[in-house]
């Protein structure tokens, strides 16, 4: 049973950091692409930033300058390092895999955390 589990989300004041963590545990015979998305209230989930396993990242332009993904793909695990973060951030947090699980017949699928919340207030 393949399972993302974050960890890191909390309450900071605007222009403080938070570091999120992913890791994603079970079966897995090759992970493609980590992500992080967002949702705040009354909003639709939207993406924050990616990172494929050669390390290609792709970021929100919201967050550009502010938020670095990166990963260790030996730990199957992916980091959002947050700064300067502002009250807009705040929403759950959620991480996201594309991988390959390592039973037979299996093909490349998505799987999501079960979400951290994050709030930037003062």
């Amino acid at each position: 049973q393949v399972q993302l589990v974050e960890s890191g989300g909390g309450l900071v004041q605007p222009g403080g950091s938070l570091r999120l963590s992913c890791a994603a545990s079970g079966s897995i015979l090759s992970i493609n692409t980590m992500g992080w998305y967002r949702q705040a209230p009354g909003n639709q989930r939207e993406l924050v930033a990616t990172i494929t396993r050669y390390g290609r990242t792709d970021y929100a332009d919201s967050v550009k300058g502010r938020f670095t993904i990166s990963a260790d793909n030996a730990k199957n695990t992916a980091y959002l390092q947050m700064n300067s973060l502002k009250p807009e951030d705040t929403a759950v947090y959620y991480c996201n895999a594309a991988l390959l699980p390592s039973s037979p017949g299996s093909y490349y699928q998505n799987y999501w955390g079960q979400g951290t919340q994050v709030t930037v207030s003062s």
